[in-house]
């Protein structure tokens, strides 16, 4: 699924998040070697490191947000991947907020900071994991180019119900799809050997994205499992998927294709 947060196809925040994880271990490190060394500087270094790690954080989470409205499939295993990735991104954010205020306590340990600087890294790390997950598994904000078939194409449609027009006979290639958004649903339209052809983009699995996936005659692979189905009937050609999925009547005239909802 490719970024609604990127800059000529590259995903923003894979890029920034890079930056809260090296100042969120580097307050540790440095708030650390200012206990055991007793060093003014290094504990003034910290505290810069401090401010940074929870700005940079901030600047993280915006496209972060972004990518899990628009780009995470809904109702799918990743989104609940993606939320709980963001709720550890936000915690560990409100600890080393607590931290930066804990430090200005004259009578509190400093150990304490260091225990919360501690399990806000832990949780860095944990939610790192998963964020690494979504990329490299469920293919967030991966642009997916389909081979000798063009490029991703999407597009939003304001319509809900009747027949919809969805592109012109010769805007896909064959073996080409192209994500549509009508309201709440979300349909691949999808051009074959044979014709167009229109289905869910959901995997009856897990719910990952079928217009990231591949598809050659007339059948569509989930990029996540691997599961595929018949573009025309939406019966599973292959599992672990065990249900079928959606399909839609499409139709041609006067050079466009509509989609009947």
């Amino acid at each position: 699924m490719r970024s609604k947060a990127s800059i000529k196809s590259h995903p923003i925040h894979p890029i920034l998040v890079c930056f809260p994880l090296a100042f969120y271990i580097g307050t540790l490190l440095f708030d650390s070697l200012a206990i055991i060394k007793e060093e003014v500087a290094f504990g003034l270094t910290g505290q810069y490191l401090h401010f940074a790690g929870i700005i940079a954080a901030v600047c993280a989470a915006i496209p972060g947000i972004i990518d899990y409205t628009y780009t995470v499939p809904p109702k799918s295993s990743a989104k609940k991947r993606a939320a709980t990735h963001g709720v550890l991104n936000t915690s560990v954010l409100l600890i080393f907020c607590i931290a930066l205020y804990c430090k200005h306590l004259d009578d509190l340990s400093p150990y304490v900071v260091i225990g919360l600087e501690i399990i806000g890294v832990g949780l860095t790390m944990w939610a790192g994991w998963l964020g690494g997950t979504l990329v490299h598994r469920n293919q967030i904000g991966i642009d997916i180019r389909y081979a000798g078939a063009g490029k991703w194409k999407e597009q939003f449609i304001n319509e809900e119900s009747g027949s919809v027009e969805v592109c012109s006979t010769d805007e896909l290639k064959v073996d080409q799809m192209k994500l549509l958004h009508l309201k709440d649903k979300r349909i691949v339209i999808a051009r074959t050997e044979k014709g167009y052809a229109a289905f869910d983009d959901h995997c009856s699995h897990k719910g990952g994205s079928l217009a990231g996936g591949a598809m050659i005659c007339g059948t569509v692979q989930c990029p996540w499992h691997g599961s595929q189905f018949d573009v025309e009937t939406g019966a599973v050609k292959a599992g672990p998927a065990t249900a079928n999925i959606n399909t839609y009547k499409v139709s041609q005239a006067n050079g466009k294709v509509y989609l009947t909802l």
